[in-house]
């Protein structure tokens, strides 16, 4: 079996550089869907409250036969639990759904800064979690510079890692750099730009150079920059190419050139104005 990279965290943990992303997998097909991607290799899942898809994983993780070291569990916090008392409750809801007894990565899934709870004191709870070994690590998603700013200088705890929008047409640099910097590991969500970039000639050109798929060749210039990504799909076919990323290269030149493609172009909302509950 391939075995795919580990990843240092700040908490000197590891995590597996390729997970398996469990956004918009329906409830009753994520026990299946997870079950096929550890007969495929990925040891590393993706879920959230808000995705409704937790008791699947939890169910895959039982019937998996794998032992619970050998998983690497990431959940986040749904955006209308900001409170202290919510964010205790669900994380607490979270690993029952889950079956296990601690998540190994927890992190605040928006930083809302629009609505009426200050995403400082959400993290301040986030920590006491941590503390009390209901997460091994905890860290944030969809942070933007200012907000991750707030929280090392407000709380002097830096998340072990930041869960953004990073593609080909949105780059992200500014905030995989101050994540850099500061000991914080980028995670890329949408990382084919949910298939936009995989028509893109650039890429096709690389990929008939390279003999492979658009999506494989965006994947793996993800890998070679360093950030954390786990592509979704319940398609086994899918799933197995997703996972094929660690058996060939890509050239400096064609890594910039990926990287040129930039647009500054998002397929989700904007982090600073944000503020859908669910």
């Amino acid at each position: 079996m391939t075995a795919v990279p580990e990843i240092d965290l700040n908490t000197g943990a590891t995590i597996p550089q390729l997970g398996y992303g469990t956004y918009q997998v329906a409830p009753d097909e994520t026990k299946a869907a997870v079950l096929s991607a550890f007969e495929v290799g990925y040891r590393h899942i993706d879920t959230a409250q808000g995705y409704q898809n937790e008791q699947g994983v939890g169910e895959a993780l039982r019937e998996s036969g794998l032992g619970r070291d050998d998983v690497f569990v990431t959940s986040k916090l749904a955006n209308g639990a900001h409170r202290r008392d919510d964010v205790l409750r669900t994380a607490d809801e979270s690993l029952a759904r889950l079956g296990i007894e601690a998540m190994d990565l927890f992190l605040i899934h928006w930083p809302l800064p629009m609505i009426d709870v200050d995403f400082v004191d959400t993290w301040k709870t986030m920590i006491e979690i941590r503390d009390a070994g209901k997460a091994r690590a905890i860290g944030v998603s969809n942070f933007q510079v200012p907000h991750l700013r707030r929280l090392l200088d407000e709380t002097g705890v830096v998340p072990a890692v930041n869960q953004i929008e990073v593609h080909p047409y949105l780059t992200n640099e500014t905030v995989r750099a101050f994540g850099a910097e500061h000991g914080i590991r980028t995670e890329a969500w949408s990382p084919t730009a949910q298939g936009a970039v995989l028509g893109d000639p650039v890429l096709q050109e690389i990929a008939d150079r390279v003999g492979r798929t658009t999506a494989q060749v965006t994947l793996r210039w993800h890998i070679q920059r360093g950030d954390i990504v786990f592509p979704k799909s319940v398609t086994r076919s899918r799933i197995e190419e997703n996972f094929r990323l660690f058996d060939f290269e890509l050239t400096e030149e064609e890594v910039a050139a990926i990287a040129a493609l930039n647009r500054d172009e998002r397929t989700g909302p904007d982090p600073d104005t944000f503020d859908f509950v669910f």
